[in-house]
């Protein structure tokens, strides 16, 4: 059930729904629930959400909100992106309680990656 009030579904748009899908797979073992041909939704991932068949990016440099993903090895996790075809946007960096990168998927849409 829904929890009142917090954040419950993110939908991000991907020009390649099959890449997209692919990749999250390949680096995160997501699995996909398809809704017709331009739709793909996940779930037990923190949060639910979606892909929806779009020639838009969600990036942090255009405003959209930045999607962080924990990991306990962050070079691990790099190594992990860079093997599916992700594009590291953003080097290795620390900041005050830890380090990060940001990568963009195969549909060009931007999420980090941060460790302690």
């Amino acid at each position: 059930m829904p929890n009142h009030e917090k954040i419950d579904y993110l939908e991000y748009p991907a020009r390649d729904l099959a890449a997209t899908k692919a990749f999250f797979e390949q680096v995160f073992g997501w699995s996909f629930t398809d809704y017709g041909p331009e739709y793909t939704a996940f779930d037990h991932q923190g949060v639910d959400g979606g892909f929806y068949l779009a020639d838009l990016q969600s990036t942090a440099d255009k405003g959209a909100a930045l999607t962080v993903f924990y990991s306990k090895d962050l070079q691990a996790t790099l190594n992990k992106v860079t093997a599916a075809g992700g594009e590291i946007s953003t080097p290795v960096f620390e900041f005050p309680g830890g380090r990060r990168f940001h990568f963009k998927e195969p549909s060009g849409n931007e999420f980090a990656v941060w460790a302690e």
